[in-house]
């Protein structure tokens, strides 16, 4: 008698502005203004629906900037969440944020460990080995230090990131957004 085993669900985890919504360097302060990438809710319901969790990790200093408070940050979320509902039929699994300045270390920040870890610990999963998707440096460093596959997307600060750190071409996966991410990432899995 043979028991089935199931693997355990992959995790991708997700940064925010830049990957899923267009990004601004003047912040993202609104509902309003926080409209998704074309193709990444697409992706994220590619994701799901392939058997994949989907968690956000995303900094968002504009809270201590003082640039918009955390009910505000929760209207964006909602948008993101009810558009993902009503045009795919998915959810997210889990989304953290991280409400500090660059300058204030805190571990809960990217580059730092801390979302990412609070992801691991909630959907039980470990990190090594995961996938993570950014367009930051701080993206980087932060799935890096917590042992996962990164992949760059040139959307959002990523062509910026690409030019101050052109090094990073050669050293992980880049892909034009997230679109690209998930028909790269899923059909090579496929195979």
């Amino acid at each position: 008698m043979s028991i089935a085993t199931t693997a355990p669900a992959p995790l991708l985890i997700l940064d925010r502005d830049g990957v899923i919504n267009h990004d601004s360097d003047a912040f993202i302060k609104s509902a309003d203004e926080w409209q998704p990438i074309p193709g990444s809710l697409a992706a994220i319901a590619q994701f799901k629906r392939a058997g994949w969790l989907v968690a956000v990790a995303t900094n968002q200093s504009g809270i201590a900037r003082g640039y918009y408070d955390r009910l505000a940050l929760r209207a964006m979320h909602l948008k993101l969440n009810e558009l993902l509902v009503s045009e795919f039929d998915v959810r997210l699994d889990w989304l953290c944020y991280a409400p500090y300045l660059s300058d204030q270390p805190n571990v809960a920040r990217k580059p730092l460990t801390g979302m990412l870890r609070q992801i691991s610990l909630t959907l039980n999963r470990p990190l090594p080995q995961q996938i993570m998707v950014g367009d930051t440096l701080a993206d980087i460093r932060a799935a890096q230090a917590a042992g996962m596959r990164p992949y760059l997307v040139r959307s959002g600060k990523g062509e910026r990131t690409l030019a101050a750190h052109p090094e990073l071409a050669q050293q992980l996966p880049v892909c034009d957004d997230l679109a690209a991410v998930a028909a790269g990432l899923l059909t090579q899995l496929k195979e």
